[in-house]
């Protein structure tokens, strides 16, 4: 239930709330859900659909906490303790919760008095938000800040292709459209990125899918009714287009991109839109991808982390 209310309202985390500890004990993300598809898809389940419906959020957490897989201990390091941050928190210090602890989304929780026995949660802080302030206070002072107005491309932002004589210190992972959809997940999963770039036969951008994607599959209990291996990437993303039109989407479009020669400043106004969490570089003329670069790509550069 809680991942078709997650589709429907574009809830990107939902924060869990242990009203006998009486304090929030960790969230649950679209990750929850490919780690649950994979594990279904892997072991087999005999589970029925009005099983799989009738499973609880704390039987999940209790079977996830079993799981003996590097992987999922890798992903999850916040299950050791909740990664929040309080009101009176700097934009800094939740942007570098975000970054560090690599989380899409840091719940702002407001602890407790003594007459009260549940904390408040505040607001969801995202990097999106984050970077929006940031954006607004340098719109018309942009001349402070002459880095603002350099070329991406002779920045460390982001994940590049190589070209021939250049070395790139991480792999950009793209995908075909008729590839499966158990391939995709995997590597959203070992890359530890939140979308893969689908390109055709000369890697001209058609579509991406994404972490977030995974939810459509909520939809009239599709995920009980598909096996990954056999469903194409092509067909899961028309079922994320049959679900909802505009699932993920910023202005009608899914992917937004921009050119290397784009500067610093264009490229964090259209990261601050609401929805917006990563840009695919494409070379113009052809929409061929030449790079990726997120949010946190955009804050660890402007951090100074590496």
């Amino acid at each position: 239930m809680f991942f078709f209310l997650n589709f429907c309202q574009g809830i990107p985390v939902a924060p869990l709330l242990d009203t006998c500890k009486g304090e929030f004990v960790g969230v649950l993300s679209p990750l929850d859900f490919i780690l649950i598809l994979k594990e279904l898809s892997s072991h087999g389940s005999n589970l029925t659909e009005e099983e799989l419906e009738t499973h609880t959020i704390s039987a999940w957490k209790k079977a996830k906490q079993q799981l003996s897989g590097q992987l999922v201990m890798r992903e999850r390091k916040s299950e050791e303790h909740l990664i929040h941050a309080g009101p009176y928190d700097s934009l800094k210090d939740v942007a570098l919760n975000i970054v560090q602890n690599q989380v899409s989304t840091v719940p702002i929780i407001h602890s407790p008095s003594q007459e009260e026995s549940f904390p408040h949660l505040l607001h969801l802080a995202s990097l999106s938000g984050i970077l929006k302030c940031i954006c607004r206070h340098f719109r018309h002072s942009s001349s402070s800040l002459p880095i603002l107005q350099q070329a991406i491309c002779t920045t460390s932002l982001g994940t590049w292709v190589p070209r021939i004589g250049e070395s790139n210190k991480k792999h950009l992972t793209m995908l075909r459209s008729n590839e499966s959809l158990s391939s995709a997940l995997a590597l959203l999963l070992q890359a530890q990125v939140s979308s893969i770039p689908i390109v055709d036969d000369h890697d001209r951008l058609l579509d991406a899918y994404s972490r977030s994607d995974i939810t459509s599959l909520a939809k009239d209990n599709a995920y009980a009714q598909i096996h990954p291996d056999e469903v194409s990437i092509y067909q899961a993303l028309q079922l994320i287009q049959d679900a909802n039109p505009h699932q993920g989407s910023h202005n009608g479009q899914r992917c937004q991109i921009c050119l290397r020669s784009d500067s610093l400043q264009k490229v964090m106004e259209q990261l601050a839109n609401p929805g917006v969490r990563r840009l695919f570089v494409v070379e113009a003329g052809s929409n061929r991808v030449e790079g990726i670069i997120s949010l946190s790509d955009v804050f660890k550069f402007l951090l100074g982390l590496p």
